[in-house]
This record gives C-alpha cells, structure tokens and sequence, in this order.
C-alpha cells in the first residue's frame, strides 16, 4: 500500500491507544480460547486416572478463568476495535468531504454522482475492514501463534517444529493462494460497484425521461449487465474465501496431526499427549481471519486508490495563503478573461465593467461560456489569464467564501431540498426569524403562495421540489438567494424551463426584488430581460 493511501488511513494519537487495548485484548481473548482447550485436555485425561481431587483445583480454577475470560476479552476487544474503527473512518471522511468541498463543483465535472457517491461512502468504508479485518487479525495471530507455538515447543520441541510450519503455511502461504485466486475478482469489485451505483442513481434521475421515450429497456439492461457484473466478480471473491477456510482448516488438522504422530513415538505423559493433539486445533479460531486478510487488503487498496485518485484532483482554484481582505466596492471588472475546462477555453479576451448597482445581460448561444463566466465569478474555477476583479482586488487574491459572501448564484439547476420550505430558506441564514424568511418569500413573490398552504413554512416540498412548479422553485431558490444578503447576484438562465410569459414575468420579479444589488444576468433569450445599462454578447467559435 503506497505511502498516500496509508495516510489517508493514519488513526489520529487519540485512538491509537484504542487500537492496542484491541489487539491486547484479541491476544488474550484468543490465547483465552487456546488455554480453554489445552487445561480442559489436560484435566480430562489426568481425571481419567482419578487423582486426588486437591490435584485437579488448579486446572478446574482455570478452565472456569478462561471461559470467562474469553468472552470478556473478545467484548472488550469488539468494543475497542470498533471504536477505533469507527474514529478512524469519521476522521477519514471529514476529510474527504473537506477536499470535495474545495473541488467542487468544477473539479468534479468528470465523475458521476452515483459513483462520487459509492467513493464517499463504500470505498471509504473500507478503512473499517482495514483495521478490523485485516491489521487488527494479522496482529493478534500472529502474537497468538507464536505463543502456542512456543507452549508446544516446551512440551515436545518436534511438535513445536511441526506447528510452526503449519503456522507459517496458514499465515503466509493460505493468504497468498487466497488473494491470488481473487486478485482480479477484488480489483473489479470496487469499480463495479461505483458502475452499479452510478448507472441506478442516473436510472432513477432519469426515469421520467427514459419512459417518456420508451428507452427503459436499453438502459435497464445495461443496469443488469453492470450488475451481472458485480455478482461474478462477488462469486468469485467468495470461492476464493472458501478456498482459504479449507486450506486454513488443513493447516490445522495437520499440525493437530504431527502432534498425534510425533507425541505417540515420545515419552510423555497421557495429558501432556492429549495437550499437544488438541492445542493446535484451537488455532482455527485465532487464525481463522488470515486466508481472508491478503484478498481484504487487495479490495480495501482498489477501494482506497478510487477515493485517492478523487483527492489528488487538481484543485480547481487555488486560495491565496494570505487572502486580502474584502473590499468595501462592489464594482466588478473582468479584463481580457480566458477560461474554460481541460485546457480548452470558451472564453476568449472577454472585458465588462459592472458598476455597483447596475443590471448588465451576457447573452450568447449555448456553449458559448456563460456559465463558464459564473465559475469564474465565483471562485468556482480559475482563469486561465486575465483577471476579475471586485471593489479594485483581484478574486485571486481573496477567499472564495469571502467572495461567495459577496456574490450569489442563482442556476437553472438551483437545488431544493427534500425538506419544508422553512429548512430550504435556512441553509441560507440559519436561525432567521420567520420574519425574515416571510420577507425575503414576498420579496421572490412566493410569499402569497406560500402564507395560502395549509402547512406554510413547513410545508415539504418532496424530492428536487417535487411538490412545487417549475417557476415556484426558482422564486424559492430566489428568496433563499435574497435571504443570503449577497451585493452581487448572477442570475444564469433562470428562466431556462419556464414557458415565455412565465419566464419574462420571473425575470421582472427578481429585478424588482434584487432592490439597489447588482445583477448578472446570463441568458440566450435577452429578448426576456428587463432593461440593462448594459449588453455582453458572447460567441462561439
């Protein structure tokens, strides 16, 4: 595993104390289970011959300890590990989600969200099965079986002999032979996976459309094969697996074997006999996860190399390390601005000077930049040269979240969550008085709308706003957009699902609404705007 991906998976110095109460409790849990068998051995064939029963205390004592104690120690073990575990994998997508937050939304463009989605939450949920099924089971049985091999060794040094090569066939060569049978199997699961998640998030997305055109048959299949997929890839991992257990289990009746040949030709006593057959058996259970930990490991470096090829992204936009503070002008001023994405540029040497206050339209066909231009505004994506400009500072020398403080977005795909109509407003300024919120809703002319639904604020407005018109989610995306109190809003091709009555009077509302703000209007249907101080035609070559 390289060097990037084991810090990705690097436990804070907080849990690493955690981690070794786990592996010391998994020591003693198993070495609990070891003692179990090999006292109740011991005390059998010695009770066999009668003894006094002063001679058995100790072992019956002892036998009654490590029963107890395995259950103990296998709880506290679970409890640590998965604490652990958990801590871990917490701090590990806190920072995953910090870093799509500096990607988004132009550093993703490339990945579709059904798979972004199976990188967020499978993939990294494979930091779980990296401590808890493959680094927290190699230690404890590799210190386990150590132990039993030296026990072994005191009593009859030829079985002990016998049981390390049997230990060391279940620890490194069954692993091998495991994670070899499954190495492509592993390797596909974790991007077949992504495809399945992908292809059933865009499948439901889409499912008006695919229905509308009678295409549900073409793209349902191609789900299936996706899936098809996976399944084989899943088979085969768990042939793999079976084929591990039985071989680990070999290893074991082997040594459990040796012992029995080679303890029947020495001089040794009954119980110290019935020791060295029974003992080697009780290792099934503390090497019981090593055939499965080199295949684990082979599908958790897969899942990890997806979610560390999503981090070393290039950051679309670079903050500055000392960012200027934000000006107290609002003018705008974009100077011979080149931008695009993938080193190809839509825009080329585009100049506008916006005045505080002003209302300026950039129109220009599809494809020709506009929403491009909104990136660049907004700290979202970085010119390639030229510059933009607010209150006489560049962009590129202040924060991205002081220069979204400043200026608003309002998109054609502005999102509404599946949440009340009051949650919708708050993302904007939480712990806004109704007052507030009624305000900004009559200011977007939704208030009358909503003040008539028998819920009000807290009516649900369903999935992607559902339960709302395509123009009364844009006047509640609006309202939220006012409530925000920016100085500056782009507004790009809010109108662009709205009929042309609809879309027109929409316009004139938020004019009207944005007061003395600036307002950047993107559109390719100028004809729908209101009077503008100014027009910027883009074109594209």
């Amino acid at each position: 595993m390289s060097i990037g991906l084991l810090q990705l998976v690097k436990p804070e110095p907080s849990v690493r104390p955690r981690l070794a109460l786990a592996v010391l409790a998994g020591v003693l849990a198993a070495g609990s289970a070891i003692g179990l068998l090999a006292t109740s051995a011991w005390l059998i064939t010695t009770a066999a011959a009668q003894p006094p029963v002063l001679t058995l205390l100790v072992a019956i004592v002892a036998v009654r300890a490590f029963g107890v104690g395995r259950g103990v120690f296998r709880y506290v073990e679970r409890l640590a590990a998965h604490d652990a575990a958990y801590r871990v994998l917490g701090a590990t997508r806190a920072r995953i989600t910090g870093r799509l937050e500096e990607l988004a939304p132009a550093g993703l463009g490339s990945v579709r969200s059904g798979d972004l989605l199976a990188r967020l939450l499978l993939d990294v949920d494979a930091v779980l099965d990296l401590w808890l099924r493959v680094v927290l089971p190699l230690l404890v049985a590799s210190v386990t079986a150590l132990a039993t091999v030296g026990l072994i060794a005191v009593l009859l040094p030829t079985a002990g002999a016998a049981v390390a090569v049997a230990v060391g066939l279940a620890c490194l060569v069954v692993p091998w032979l495991t994670a070899y049978s499954a190495r492509r199997a592993e390797r596909a699961i974790a991007g077949d996976r992504g495809e399945v998640a992908a292809s059933a998030t865009e499948t439901l997305l889409t499912a008006a459309d695919l229905i509308a055109f009678n295409a549900t048959d073409a793209v349902l299949a191609s789900f299936a094969a996706a899936d098809a997929r996976l399944a084989a890839a899943e088979r085969r991992s768990a042939w793999s697996a079976g084929l591990g257990n039985a071989l680990l289990v070999l290893c074991v009746g082997g040594a459990s074997v040796a012992g029995l040949v080679l303890g029947s030709s020495a001089e040794i006593s009954g119980p110290v006999f019935a020791v060295l057959v029974l003992t080697p058996l009780a290792l099934a259970d503390a090497l019981g996860g090593i055939p499965a930990t080199a295949q684990i490991a082979t599908r958790v470096k897969a899942s990890l190399t997806r979610v560390q090829d999503l981090l070393t992204t290039p950051t679309p936009v670079a903050e500055p390390a000392v960012p200027h503070e934000l000006p107290v002008g609002r003018d705008l001023v974009v100077s011979h601005l080149n931008a695009g994405y993938n080193g190809h540029d839509v825009l080329r040497d585009v100049c506008l000077t916006v005045p505080a206050g002003s209302r300026v339209v950039v129109t220009g066909p599809s494809g020709s930049g506009k929403s491009t231009l909104a990136a660049v505004l907004l700290r979202f994506l970085e010119p390639t040269s030229g510059q933009v400009a607010l209150g006489g500072v560049r962009l590129n020398e202040l924060a991205g979240d002081d220069v979204r403080s400043a200026i608003g977005l309002l998109t054609q795909k502005s999102h509404v969550f599946d949440t009340s109509i009051r949650e919708n407003l708050l993302l904007a300024k939480p712990g806004a008085s109704d007052l507030r919120l009624w305000a900004a809703l009559y200011r977007a002319r939704l208030g009358e709308f909503v003040y008539g639904l028998p819920d009000g604020l807290d009516t649900m407005v369903g999935e992607h706003g559902a339960r709302l018109s395509g123009g009364e989610r844009q006047r509640l995306a609006f309202a939220r957009l006012l409530l925000a109190n920016h100085d500056v809003l782009v507004l790009d091709e809010p109108t662009e699902h709205l009929d042309e009555e609809t879309g027109s009077q929409l316009l004139h509302d938020l004019y009207a609404a944005a007061g003395d703000r600036t307002v950047v209007l993107l559109t390719h249907r100028p004809a729908q705007a209101p009077p503008a101080s100014q027009t910027l035609v883009l074109s594209r070559d």
